[in-house]
């Protein structure tokens, strides 16, 4: 299990967005390699849909993708619990720490615009380092 603290995290989402990746692929990119290394980097086309204003912010798909990456199940005999209480918690963190879940309440920018990009920045940032301290509360990872 590779180390890392929240400002790298932090840093590591930021440099995804700024290469022009999409909030739920930049969270994804930056914790897949501590959360769950043993999947392709280009499992990230997974992530392309969850960006730009679908509905639930993709910051917080990415994360829900990284969960599952790292506690889902992979045959129907594992029990799902386990996933979806740390998936319905982390949710409900990220609306505590953010107010809200749906990217066009917490985003009130004209998308494609600079504000919306700089907004989007925050909160991946924002939430990469949350992300990271709930996977290391967790045992997920370590930092």
């Amino acid at each position: 299990m590779e180390e890392i603290n929240s400002k790298c995290a932090a840093e590591s989402a930021g440099n995804y967005h700024e290469k022009g990746y999409n909030c739920a692929e930049s969270i994804f990119l930056a914790f897949r390699p501590i959360a769950a290394p043993e999947l392709n980097e280009e499992m990230v086309r997974m992530a392309t849909p969850f960006g730009g204003g679908m509905g639930l912010c993709g910051a917080l798909s990415g994360a829900m993708l990284i969960l599952g990456a790292a506690k889902g199940r992979i045959t129907p005999e594992v029990p799902r619990k386990e996933s979806y209480d740390l998936s319905s918690e982390y949710h409900n963190r990220f609306k505590s720490e953010f107010g809200a879940t749906c990217c066009r309440v917490l985003v009130k920018d004209k998308f494609g615009s600079k504000e919306q990009a700089q907004t989007c920045y925050k909160i991946i940032t924002r939430s990469a380092g949350l992300l990271l301290d709930f996977l290391v509360e967790k045992g997920i990872v370590r930092n």
